[in-house]
């Protein structure tokens, strides 16, 4: 089982925000009901579900997606 995240861009370190996006989960039998989760949450989740996290990477420019 995978988890797949994203970090956040207004949730910098120290701001007591969720830092995460959960954004899917590959696998059965793990039902995610959060949007946004702390890292030491995402980390007990996949201790006890055996799921690996995979931290998707940011293109930085958040320039897809936007229309022109």
């Amino acid at each position: 089982m995978k988890i797949f995240v994203r970090e956040r861009a207004r949730a910098d370190e120290g701001t007591k925000r969720p830092r995460y996006r959960v954004v899917g989960v590959q696998g059965e039998g793990l039902t995610i009901k959060v949007k946004r989760i702390r890292k030491c949450e995402l980390n007990q989740i996949a201790e006890h579900t055996g799921a690996e996290i995979v931290y998707l990477e940011r293109d930085g420019k958040g320039s897809e997606g936007k229309k022109d």
